[in-house]
């Protein structure tokens, strides 16, 4: 028989694809990319027509000598990189590389690593897509080219080390410009009003909240109406004006796409982008599970379509219908999400090969964090294919004189799809049991009202969950890119996290300003997401990949000239303070380093003494009188606190101001042109420049 040569990307496939495949099958790993740009210089020939200059990475050698080996032996060899665009390229470089040329050689993908995926791969073997890699060479050679012109410049101007990319530079300005949202946000008050209604016959006091009139919806910004509604409700007689009933239903969510994964893995397991995708892969990839060997769980995790197969609609449609009851399960295909243009329906959603594995079943053969992704994964599907839940509604209108107050409530009498899954943060249905014994015309007793103060808030920092999903809608980047991004600019130290939220330090800041101030096309949102339609393009065989280069980088050389010229110097020289050494007795200097500025000895290498820089704001602490001083978190967010720290606890996020709330005697802290209260149940506000002339 003939002897096959099967290559695949990773090493964990080679063991569960080899039990698939006959003796006469040799199966391979090139681990990765093989071929790749040269690190020490751009590797693309802007005076020959773009070409790229692919050399062997580094380490690859040996791989590749093992490869020629079984090459020279193998009567047919078949390419079965991942089934995407990057995957296509390795596909294309092995073929070069190996210098396959006149053998007979296969490319085969496949969405899931099961018997019948990778046999029936074998039984459509094509050959390589030269659209799909055009379209990642000309991905690869942008963000080359944009990295390594604009990469020195920022060492020129800043320090060394950092970096621009592409995709990364937009990432941060969407940071960077909803912490300029949040920074500049100022509050305004509203008021709500709950009434406690007695219903006769029962013990439990009824709680409805304020609508408006009988006219309209109102809203209630000041104490002062507060008191006057209140005002002209004392002594008013309460009863029901109307009561609507109804039903509602809510459909199922559709299988998960690579950033609904990442989103949802954030939210409800509390997963780094990083971390969903290295555990997916290994999901897809292949588990030692007991008594099977190595099997593929989960279907290919780089994909933005919900498309489901046939065989997989069928499978998951039978195991409900077995498990829950056919009322549960979807006669036809499930819920289809409308999707978008830029979609590539060659994958599938992410799902499990064998829906019949239930977690349950897995878990003993699964690492925690693996369990908890597959039964993430597995949940959603099944729940993809189940009927909506279905609601029982009753909205209840109570008249007290002019005002009109309100109580919703709403019972589920079909758990439907609920039954195996709900959303992470999905709140819990409202239940009063006393609606239901309400009729209209029913005369209720006050016993009391609740008026409480709140301010509006401001858009919440962007969490990994929340810049994945932004980044998407926005169409920048692809589904192999989201985690790699929000690494990148973590890695840089240009965004800190805390708490799931992401801040921008004051390296991100200078890096963004810069990117703003010099090249505002690549940090254009609107310009990017048109890139990746190109790019689409090129993939669809719409456009030459060459095409967007030259039409992309003259203009990009010119802005790197310009900016070169005019871009001022941010680099912090080293200023001399006041600052004793106490190693050796000189004025220690300012330094700029990863984390932001710190205080260092001039006396290095002999004296290698440092501390951290604190930075005086003029600004006397609230607290115990002493100087507020610019502080970093261990992460490099900025915040203000006192120097006599940890004696003194005193810290805020905004400026604090030195003068004092003429309201409540509270500090006052600067958003913006603004002066505001720093205790939010006073809400005091004013304008800099009132204050500027006090």
């Amino acid at each position: 028989m003939a002897r096959c040569l099967v290559i695949v990307e990773s090493p964990a496939k080679v063991k569960t694809i080899k039990k698939f495949l006959g003796s006469n099958y040799v199966v391979m790993a090139s681990n990765g990319h093989v071929r790749d740009l040269p690190k020490s210089q751009m590797g693309v020939d802007v005076q020959q027509d773009y070409e790229p200059k692919y050399i062997t990475i580094r380490g690859k050698g040996e791989i590749l000598s093992n490869l020629r080996k079984e090459v020279k032996k193998a009567d047919k060899i078949y390419l079965a990189t991942d089934p995407d665009r990057e995957g296509e390229a390795i596909s294309w470089h092995l073929s070069k590389a190996l210098k396959l040329e006149g053998k007979k050689v296969y490319r085969i993908s496949f969405n899931e690593i099961t018997k019948n995926a990778v046999r029936e791969s074998l039984k459509h073997a094509r050959e390589i897509d030269m659209d799909l890699v055009d379209a990642q060479q000309a991905r690869r050679v942008l963000d080359r080219v944009v990295g390594y012109r604009i990469s020195p410049l920022l060492w020129a101007k800043v320090k060394r080390g950092l970096s621009a990319g592409r995709v990364q530079s937009v990432a941060l300005r969407l940071i960077a410009d909803r912490e300029e949202e949040i920074n500049s946000f100022i509050p305004e008050e509203y008021w709500t009003l709950d009434a406690k209604l007695k219903v006769k016959g029962e013990k439990k006091p009824l709680t409805a909240k304020l609508y408006g009139t009988e006219k309209e919806k109102i809203t209630v910004s000041s104490q002062e109406e507060m008191d006057g509604i209140l005002k002209r409700l004392k002594g008013q007689k309460f009863s029901v004006d109307s009561i609507k009933r109804g039903e509602r239903t809510k459909k199922p969510p559709v299988p998960f796409t690579t950033s609904t994964l990442q989103q949802e893995a954030s939210k409800a397991l509390n997963f780094a982008t990083s971390k969903t995708m290295r555990i997916a892969q290994q999901l897809y990839e292949g588990v030692d599970i007991k008594g099977n060997g190595t099997i593929g769980l989960i279907t290919y995790l780089r994909t933005d379509s919900t498309r489901v197969s046939k065989e997989a609609e069928a499978a998951v449609r039978a195991y409900v219908g077995a498990t829950y009851g056919e009322q549960y399960a979807v006669s036809g295909a499930g819920e289809k999400e409308k999707e978008k243009k830029s979609v590539q329906d060659a994958h599938e959603a992410i799902r499990p090969t064998d829906v019949s594995r239930t977690p349950a079943m897995m878990k003993d053969s699964l690492s925690r964090d693996q369990f908890r992704l597959y039964q993430l994964i597995w949940k959603r599907f099944v729940a993809s294919r189940m009927q909506p839940a279905v609601y029982e509604t009753i909205s209840v209108k109570i008249a007290g004189g002019e005002y009109r107050f309100q109580v919703s409530a709403s019972k589920v009498t079909f758990e439907g799809f609920r039954l195996v899954y709900t959303e992470a943060g999905e709140e819990k249905e409202e239940k009063n049991t006393l609606v239901g014994n309400l009729t209209e015309g029913s005369v209720l007793t006050e016993d009391g009202f609740d008026a409480k103060q709140h301010f509006t808030q401001p858009a919440p920092h962007y969490t990994e969950a929340a810049l994945v999903k932004a980044l998407e809608e926005l169409g920048i980047g692809r589904p192999s890119t989201y985690a790699p991004t929000i690494s990148t600019i973590l890695g840089r130290r240009y965004v800190a996290k805390e708490n799931k939220n992401l801040y921008l330090t004051e390296m991100g800041e200078v890096v963004n300003t810069i990117m703003k101030q010099s090249f505002p096309t690549i940090v254009d949102v609107n310009f990017t997401a048109n890139m990746e339609s190109l790019l689409d393009g090129v993939a669809e065989g719409k456009v030459k990949w060459k095409t967007i280069i030259e039409n992309f980088y003259p203009d990009l050389d010119k802005a790197v000239q310009k900016a070169e010229e005019e871009q001022e110097q941010v680099k912090i020289e080293d200023e001399k303070t006041d600052v004793i050494c106490e190693l050796c007795g000189r004025n220690m200097v300012i330094k700029y380093g990863p984390h932001g500025r710190f205080l260092a000895c001039p006396g290095f290498p002999e004296c290698k003494n440092t501390k951290p820089y604190l930075e005086k704001i003029g600004v006397l602490c609230p607290v115990c009188g002493k100087e507020v001083v610019l502080r970093k978190t261990r992460k490099g967010r900025k915040y203000f606190g006192c120097e006599n720290n940890p004696e003194c606890e005193f810290m805020s996020w905004q400026k604090p101001s030195e003068k004092a709330c003429p309201r409540c005697g509270s500090y006052m802290v600067e958003k913006g042109n603004k002066l505001l209260c720093s205790d939010n149940k006073c809400g005091y506000v004013e304008t800099m420049e009132n204050h500027k002339n006090i």
